[in-house]
């Protein structure tokens, strides 16, 4: 079936209202499921401060965790971190 315009495609979803992550976990479908390397890591936080979800989890005394129910997979945490500290 050839459309004319965008206005004659079936409706494929809907969000009903606006929403987080937070409300919706990412279950096992991510593309990259990032491993922090405590040893290498220098409590810089950069992945903490980049991660567009509240998939990175800073402790008290700045370690950091990853939520992997909020995950997306996307690798910016591994990208922005200086020493290479996840993979």
């Amino acid at each position: 079936m050839k459309y004319k315009s965008w206005k004659e495609f079936p409706i494929g979803n809907v969000i009903p209202e606006p929403a987080t992550s937070l409300e919706y976990k990412t279950g096992k479908w991510r593309t990259f499921k990032p491993v922090i390397d405590q040893e290498k890591c220098v409590k810089c936080l950069l992945c903490w401060v980049s991660c567009p979800e509240p998939a990175i989890i800073r402790h008290d005394d700045d370690t950091v965790a990853i939520d992997y129910d909020f995950c997306k997979g996307c690798g910016i945490c591994a990208n922005v971190c200086p020493v290479k500290a996840i993979s």
